[in-house]
């Protein structure tokens, strides 16, 4: 990688790992979408949060994302959106029927609403999940940067580079989550008590990182 001006490609690699296995509202969403509708789902929930990294990737790379480090209006703004978002998808969850619904015929079919949402919609929601939040596009800014040679010739292409090997390791863990997940929810899937407590702590967890969003500081 010395042509591009990588460097401690090696720890670039491990450090990422750490930073996607650590828990936030992309881990949330794919977690929540494969015990609701299987691995499938999972799977494209993970692929929308990857095309949100990307997108976040070539924003950083040609420092669209410098905009946000330095604009304070323009960090608010998204700030305000990403965390608007959240704290729906949260509350949509707290006051979900599937949260609210007793055990019983009733509760069997509330619980089983929430497998109708097609596969496009989940794709999109991982998507937004992830580019609304200007923290990834922050963390971009400031962690790539330090594993490029500052001589290097083609900085925007190394910035690339580093990022779609971030994307690639972090959509293997993605999807070793959405397997864990899967093999876990087929024995908590007959009780709808634990499925109706499952939603609403997906949902604390949605309003907690909406709140913590919409509070956070530039």
């Amino acid at each position: 990688m010395e042509i591009l001006g990588i460097n401690n490609l090696w720890l670039f690699v491990i450090s990422g790992i750490i930073l996607n296995v650590l828990p936030g509202p992309d881990s949330l969403y794919i977690v929540g979408r494969t015990g609701m509708q299987g691995f499938r789902a999972g799977s494209v929930a993970a692929l929308g949060i990857g095309t949100g990294t990307i997108f976040h990737v070539f924003m950083a790379a040609f420092g669209l994302s410098a905009i946000l480090a330095t604009s304070a209006m323009a960090f608010t703004l998204l700030k305000i959106v990403g965390a608007i978002y959240l704290l729906y998808m949260g509350l949509s969850m707290l006051f979900s029927r599937s949260a609210r619904q007793g055990d019983g015929a009733g509760g069997i079919e509330a619980a089983a609403l929430p497998r109708d949402i097609p596969l496009g919609k989940i794709y999109w929601q991982g998507f937004l999940t992830n580019v609304l939040n200007p923290k990834v596009a922050l963390f971009f800014l400031a962690f790539v940067p330090q594993f490029i040679d500052p001589a290097a010739q083609y900085k925007a292409l190394s910035f690339i580079v580093l990022g779609l090997i971030f994307n690639i390791n972090g959509m293997l863990w993605c999807h070793f989550l959405a397997f864990l997940t899967t093999v876990g929810s087929r024995r908590i899937q007959q009780s709808q008590h634990v499925t109706r407590w499952l939603t609403r702590l997906g949902g604390a967890l949605f309003t907690y990182f909406g709140l913590r969003l919409a509070v956070s500081s530039q």
